[in-house]
């Protein structure tokens, strides 16, 4: 039984990305910058891979920086506005948008009761020209899919810059017309790849970076030693996994909805964020009818199960799920939200097992958590 429902915090690394990281570090771990040859086949493998994921992801390779992850990129972004900057930016994004947006004048983008930001209520707002708009792709709590297409278009009429965060979309959703974004945002360990290593995707003309001083490396807009293996096994990570998307996402939305199904069965009160929205496949929020969700955390984990209360970078902090607040929730509903996410090789098996559990620890808890 595999008990890993966490894989939209982090997932472990692929078989593929493992090997090409092996691979790379016995051959090519020269520093790209140096300028004798075996450093110049590094630098060229390391361009190769740059190549590869803007293929992936349908944007010019000259666009690519790589940085050490989602974070460091949402934080560079914003690091390179002006602080009398208009920022929009959603109602539910991770805290590393949130965070590095304090400073700017940040304008809220409403969701729906669906966790969905509004376009009709953003339009009026992108016709004021504001410095940037951002928007994750899908949500990392709820995984419910969010229009980022059809903004990044609102956006480009009026030349206004868009971002999207696309951490939980890749690996998960065909990644093919992220390229029309402006900014694009990623991170490697969240497909398969290995902690520390992301990238940030600019438009071609975009230069105020400077987040990272001290040398010219990614053309003088990150400077530090590029960390090929990692890029390498991110690349490979994305290439492996992508032929199979259409596929796993057939099969484990079906056991998702089973799973929900069967805990319905049990709990008439069990109340499912954005579950009238398109979302991801893997992604269940719920917000339990009884019980604080630390109770059912470390009960499932005594058990075997690895589940979360929302969003790692926000435990302890805000209240347990930015998106159920950002939905009107009261602070005791806050308490008693649970976050389940599978990985591409969960089974009906492990859905069910994690169902059973679930019901397990519902009646331990209701005879005052003392086990039989």
């Amino acid at each position: 039984m595999n008990g890993y429902f966490d894989h939209n915090a982090t997932t472990p690394l692929q078989p593929a990305a493992r090997d090409a990281w092996l691979r790379a570090s016995e051959k090519h771990w020269h520093n790209p910058s140096s300028l004798y040859r075996d450093a110049g086949l590094a630098a060229q493998q390391l361009e190769s891979a740059r190549e590869r994921l803007g293929t992936l992801i349908g944007a010019d390779a000259e666009r690519i920086v790589f940085t050490s992850g989602a974070t460091e990129s949402n934080n560079a972004l914003f690091a390179s506005l002006p602080p009398d900057a208009v920022v929009l930016v959603s109602a539910i994004e991770h805290p590393s948008v949130r965070e590095a947006a304090r400073g700017r004048n940040v304008v809220e983008l409403p969701v729906n009761a669906d966790g969905v930001v509004e376009l009709n209520a953003v339009k009026p707002l992108i016709e004021k020209r504001p410095a940037l708009v951002s928007m994750m792709a899908a949500n990392n709590e709820s995984g419910a899919l969010q229009p980022w297409r059809e903004l990044a278009a609102l956006c480009r009429e009026p030349g206004v810059p868009f971002h999207t965060d696309a951490a939980q979309w890749l690996g998960k959703l065909d990644a093919a017309n992220l390229g029309e974004c402006d900014f694009i945002t990623g991170s490697a360990h969240k497909f398969g790849g290995s902690k520390g290593c992301g990238f940030l995707v600019l438009p071609k003309e975009h230069s105020r970076l400077g987040f990272i001083r001290g040398g010219p490396q990614e053309s003088g807009r990150r400077a530090g030693t590029e960390n090929y293996p990692a890029i390498e096994a991110m690349v490979t990570a994305l290439e492996s996994i992508t032929p199979r998307l259409s596929e796993i996402e057939l099969t484990q939305s079906k056991l998702r909805d089973e799973f929900i199904m069967a805990l319905r069965a049990r709990f008439n009160a069990l109340r499912v964020i954005s579950e009238s929205a398109p979302r991801l496949w893997n992604t269940v929020l719920m917000v339990m009818p009884e019980h604080d969700n630390l109770k059912w955390l470390t009960r499932l984990s005594r058990r075997g199960f690895s589940i979360s209360t929302g969003s790692a970078c926000s435990s302890g902090k805000e209240g347990s799920s930015v998106v159920v607040t950002a939905l009107g929730a009261s602070a005791e509903e806050l308490k008693r939200v649970v976050r389940i996410s599978s990985g591409w090789e969960t089974t009906a098996a492990d859905w069910q097992a994690l169902a059973a559990a679930f019901i397990e620890v519902y009646e331990e808890l209701n005879r005052g958590g003392r086990p039989q």
